[in-house]
């Protein structure tokens, strides 16, 4: 099966903004009438990375973007932030879920056939394997973090039997087929992160 989502690039607009861009994605095929730059600028939680007695501080990924999308050198966010996004574009009716922890076939189960809907996921770019690093201490507690490099977010539209079909933004790579066995190690390796959308009561 393979959902129709119209398709948009990040690579000009948000070159670290996938979650943004794979967001932008859902809203659309939703009917919502919004475009990446507004997402970031309005909708987006990110906060800045600073440095403080020479050690680099930022916020937890999973509170605020690290550091701007548009910034080549910025590094993302997880699904709570996607989810809080969302929440505040989505039309009455429908709410963002959080889907961290569910398999990918359940993901696909409860939205794709279940619902009609794609659902955002986090695996890694192109899925190679992601890299302990960079870290940074964490704004209030000083926590060390460490993020996991080649982290990557898209729009899962579709599967067959071997493949999971994605609306892909990173380098206008447009709809991809994944390897099913890879893209499921890969999105554990991301802590199995996905936001999905589901009309409230439902």
């Amino acid at each position: 099966m393979h959902l129709e989502v119209p398709y948009l690039d990040q690579s000009r607009c948000a070159p670290t903004g996938c979650e943004s861009v794979t967001a932008v994605m859902l809203l659309r095929y939703l009917g919502v009438d919004v475009d990446v730059d507004t997402f970031l600028d309005q909708y987006l939680d990110r906060a800045a990375f600073e440095t403080i007695d020479g050690v680099l501080y930022g916020p937890h990924p999973a509170e605020a973007f690290a550091g701007d999308p548009r910034d080549p050198e910025s590094m993302g966010c997880y699904a709570p932030v996607i989810r809080r996004a969302l929440e505040r574009l989505l039309p009455d009716g429908y709410a963002a879920v959080d889907e961290t922890g569910a398999e990918i076939d359940e993901l696909a189960a409860r939205y794709l056939d279940g619902a009609g809907t794609p659902v955002a996921l986090w695996t890694t770019i192109d899925l190679k394997p992601h890299i302990e690093g960079p870290e940074w201490r964490l704004f209030g507690s000083g926590e060390r973090f460490v993020w996991r490099s080649n982290e990557h977010c898209l729009l899962l539209v579709g599967y067959d039997e071997t493949h999971y079909l994605c609306n892909d933004p990173w380098e206008n790579h447009g709809v991809v087929a994944y390897d099913k066995a890879l893209m499921r190690r890969r999105h554990r390796e991301q802590f199995m992160q996905a936001v999905g959308v589901r009309r409230e009561g439902v």
